[in-house]
């Protein structure tokens, strides 16, 4: 994927069974957000991966998004998963194997893409590049590889678009900023139309959702790693975390919890 942050799972040297497990478990849990699937439909229809095409999934993860492309492009067709994390590939594989996907998976770098130039119809990239310290020079290599008239479709999360309620909005400020501190670049989200048209692509479409949690019941093993980090770093006290905790508890109950972060994207070709 890339040289990535230093405290990301997904950085080489932070790789672990147990930070693949949690990978794999974050992962599917995405998957049946609703948000997710959403922005994911609007982008597949977006892209129109055709029978015959080739296409490539940067950053693949356990292969869902490589196994639609290639029920897309058919058994004429050919679909590559990169992944740099041995585990979530060795996922990824025998989830293929077991769907009859003809999905192939190979390690890789979106930083160096091992493909010609002009190969490439399809380029799925999701929630890759704020993991990356140079996610311009990723872009640059999708651009490389795309066929004059490929298509790309690049989705990514905007971190600083996190809302959290209720609660005393310093506190809330603290906390939310545990998340800007965990991507390379937390921005990325709002960056993905502007990178690829420096990369000399033409903007086709853009999306966005909302990836709202459940507003019945707290994600507390999230709120929780936010909460002590900022209390670790004094933004806040703890009887301030405490409070921030019981109303949101109060609130969950009532069903009028909110937490959300907003994921965008954008289609483009290669003129």
């Amino acid at each position: 994927m890339g040289e990535t942050r230093p405290t990301s799972e997904f950085h080489a040297g932070n790789i672990t069974a147990e930070s693949v497990a949690r990978l794999v478990a974050a992962l599917d849990a995405q998957d049946t957000n609703d948000g997710v699937q959403r922005l994911r439909a609007w982008a597949h229809t977006a892209v129109a991966a055709r029978p015959g095409e080739r296409a490539i999934d940067i950053g693949s993860g356990t292969g869902s998004q490589t196994q639609a492309l290639a029920a897309a492009v058919g058994p004429h067709g050919e679909v590559l998963g990169i992944e740099p994390n041995n585990g979530l590939r060795m996922v990824a594989e025998q989830r293929a194997v077991a769907a009859g996907s003809q999905a192939r998976f190979v390690d890789g770098d979106a930083l160096v893409l091992h493909l010609p130039d002009a190969s490439v119809d399809i380029v799925w990239c999701e929630r890759v590049l704020q993991h990356l310290v140079e996610p311009e020079k990723a872009v640059a290599e999708i651009a490389r590889v795309l066929r004059p008239g490929g298509r790309v479709a690049l989705l990514d999360t905007d971190w600083a678009t996190t809302i959290l309620h209720p609660g005393e909005p310093e506190t809330v400020a603290a906390i939310t900023s545990g998340a800007l501190s965990a991507a390379a670049d937390p921005y990325s989200g709002r960056k993905v139309v502007g990178r690829l048209t420096a990369a000399g692509l033409v903007i086709d479409d853009r999306g966005s959702q909302a990836l709202l949690q459940d507003h019945t019941s707290v994600a507390w093993p999230l709120i929780r790693m936010l909460g002590e980090s900022a209390v670790r770093r004094e933004l806040i006290t703890e009887e301030q975390r405490d409070r921030l905790y019981a109303d949101l508890t109060e609130a969950a109950e009532q069903g009028a919890l909110h937490m959300s972060v907003t994921m965008f994207g954008a289609v483009a070709h290669r003129p």
